[in-house]
């Protein structure tokens, strides 16, 4: 058990250094060696948890939608879930320097050869189906298509975050986020609805980090 606490602590000392490097500089700007000094560990470490450097990118582009998992289980899916596990988003992209890396990763991956394609199809495919809930239940107009809508929240989002890390440093996402889905659920929402719905997310506390 020692042994496997160790290699878990070495883990995320490598995927928290390169996280930060990553998140500063960029993937082709974060060398392996300023990774391995700012870790403390050596080269082999390194490669007994990483292949390369672009497995241990794709490790922190998995840590992007890993907040989805944290979401408190509900009985049904719906649009308020997807509301809720974008703020989560925000507030893990506001908080969690590995969730910055593997935004910036995502945006330049271009730069390496994994494709970060599979990471936003299982994002499109969680929202598709709290829409399809919604659709299910009365809350999505018979005229929206779920999917069609899935893929537009999940496009929003990714411009919104970096609209705001450009302008303010995301210190005003959830604001924006918020502006999304009030003005998203008035055109896909039954107006007898809308009330069921916050677009600012069921945890005010996230609101606030």
């Amino acid at each position: 058990m020692a042994r496997q606490e160790r290699a878990e602590q070495t883990r995320n000392a490598i995927l928290d250094a390169a996280a930060a490097r990553i998140d500063e500089v960029g993937f082709v700007g974060a060398s392996l060696s300023d990774i391995l000094s700012a870790a403390g560990v050596t080269k082999g470490a390194l490669y007994f948890h990483f292949s390369s450097k672009e497995e241990l990118a794709n490790a922190l582009i998995g840590d992007q939608f890993s907040s989805a998992e944290e979401l408190p289980e509900v009985e049904n899916l719906g649009i308020q879930t997807a509301i809720d596990r974008g703020h989560m988003l925000a507030h893990g992209l506001r908080t969690n320097m590995r969730i910055r890396a593997g935004i910036r990763l995502v945006i330049e991956q271009g730069s390496f050869i994994a494709p970060a394609s599979n990471a936003y199809k299982q994002w499109i495919d969680f929202t598709h189906s709290c829409m399809l809930a919604g659709k299910v239940n009365g809350d999505v107009r018979k005229e929206v298509n779920p999917y069609d809508l899935a893929q537009f929240a999940v496009a929003s989002f990714t411009g919104i975050q970096l609209t705001s890390q450009v302008l303010t440093g995301r210190a005003d996402l959830h604001e924006r986020v918020t502006f999304f889905w009030a003005t998203t659920l008035q055109a896909v929402v039954p107006p007898r609805r809308l009330h069921k719905f916050n677009p600012a997310g069921s945890d005010p506390q996230l609101l606030t980090a």
